[in-house]
């Protein structure tokens, strides 16, 4: 009887051992941590109602990644992140006047850019007077057509 204790002791304690360094390898794994090929590319993209993004309602969002390949939830993530390659990540370049009339009509509209961008954080917000001067000044560009 007291040869089964001893072996079943020692086998407890091997047991334990091979374990405890298993778990310690495997903890050291994930602590290298993941790297990629490419610096990562998600944004969640968002139209809302109000004078500032911490006020507006949203009404819309996307999610767009563009790196390693486009994709999200974007209707024309292929184009927006095309756009977004051009100007360098920089929102308030996609910016600029059609030459269309808009109403005057005070009903803000606030988009929203959250995310990376190649690696960077975004944190980008514009807000106009209405829909129609949003449209017009994003001047057909893909990045908020949703």
């Amino acid at each position: 009887m007291r040869y089964i204790v001893h072996t079943l002791g020692a086998t407890a304690s091997a047991a334990a051992l091979v374990l405890s360094g298993l778990a310690a390898g495997t903890a050291h794994a994930d602590a290298a941590g993941h790297t990629g090929l490419y610096a990562p590319s998600a944004l969640v993209l968002a139209v809302g109602r109000g004078e500032t993004a911490a006020t507006a309602t949203v009404e819309r969002a996307v999610t767009l990644n563009c790196a390693p390949a486009p994709g999200g939830t974007h209707p024309s993530a292929r184009a927006a992140c095309s756009e977004l390659s051009a100007v360098d990540g920089e929102f308030a370049m996609l910016t600029g006047t059609s030459g269309r009339p808009c109403t005057r009509q005070w009903d803000p509209v606030t988009i929203t850019a959250t995310g990376v961008w190649q690696g960077k954080r975004v944190d980008w917000s514009a807000t106009y007077g209405n829909a129609c001067e949003m449209r017009e000044s994003m001047n057909g560009s893909a990045v908020f057509a949703f």
